[in-house]
């Protein structure tokens, strides 16, 4: 179950950073989102690079920022991985790990008793089951976005530490998201090495041990994005609300 839970909540990731970046496109200039995600943009990158290397691909075109007027980032898809199956999903899920190997070094790096609050809380480890057990899992998130708000509020008005921590957070979250065209493969990737994780967690007992200790930090980007994409569908849906009342004076 504790596989399965992973695998769920890594899906969740993908999606709710792909539903933020596609939000904030709407209501911002391309460029500049992906001027302000840099960082996240570069630790995504180079788990592209490293994947390509790793399987035996070739390295062609990969930039940071393209040279258009949207400014998004470039992979090569002229290199293929030269390990067959396996190759594409290390490539698929490499780019998510290297992100949150960047999460976990400004975690060392930066952090502090304000960080600490933040990584406080931890999602359910356990798939919902029923009516009464989906109801349970929306309160505990619920619970966990309104902590980390107000945790984020109040460490960043007194410590350049937790705004810094909570800048980096958020671009390298929300770079969990596939460039455009590579959301299947993320997807079918993150379901292989869940099946392959608990494969050999069978074997190898300690494994389960591993995926345990990093759940802390899984929660916190859950939360990360699950909250950055409440409070844009807010954003956004406050501003569609203003354009139809300006537009269309006796709309109710």
């Amino acid at each position: 179950m504790l596989y399965a839970a992973a695998v769920f909540w890594m899906i969740i990731v993908v999606l709710s950073a792909s539903g933020v970046y596609f939000l904030w496109a709407g209501m911002v200039k391309s460029r500049i989102v992906n001027i302000v995600l840099l960082p996240g943009t570069l630790a995504a990158q180079l788990g592209h690079v490293l994947g390509m290397l790793v399987t035996g691909g070739t390295v062609e075109g990969t930039s940071l920022i393209s040279d258009d007027e949207s400014a998004n980032p470039k992979q090569s898809n002229t290199g293929k991985s030269k390990i067959p199956v396996v190759g594409p999903l290390i490539v698929g899920v490499l780019p998510l790990l290297t992100c949150a190997g960047g999460i976990l070094l400004s975690t060392l790096l930066i952090g502090g008793p304000g960080v600490d609050r933040l990584i406080a809380g931890e999602v359910l480890r356990k798939l919902p089951v029923g009516v009464p057990a989906f109801w349970d899992l929306l309160r505990n998130l619920i619970d966990l976005m309104e902590q980390m708000l107000g945790v984020a509020v109040q460490a960043g008005g007194s410590s350049w530490r937790a705004w810094l921590f909570m800048y980096l957070l958020v671009c390298l979250t929300v770079r969990m998201a596939p460039l455009p065209g590579h959301l299947r493969g993320a997807l079918a990737a993150i379901a292989s090495f869940g099946i392959i994780a608990f494969v050999i967690g069978l074997i190898f007992a300690p494994t389960q041990g591993i995926v345990e200790r990093s759940w802390s930090m899984l929660s916190l980007t859950v939360i990360t994005l699950l909250l950055l994409l409440v409070i844009s569908a807010l954003i956004r849906g406050a501003v569609a609300l203003g354009r139809v009342i300006l537009n269309r004076p006796g709309a109710v």
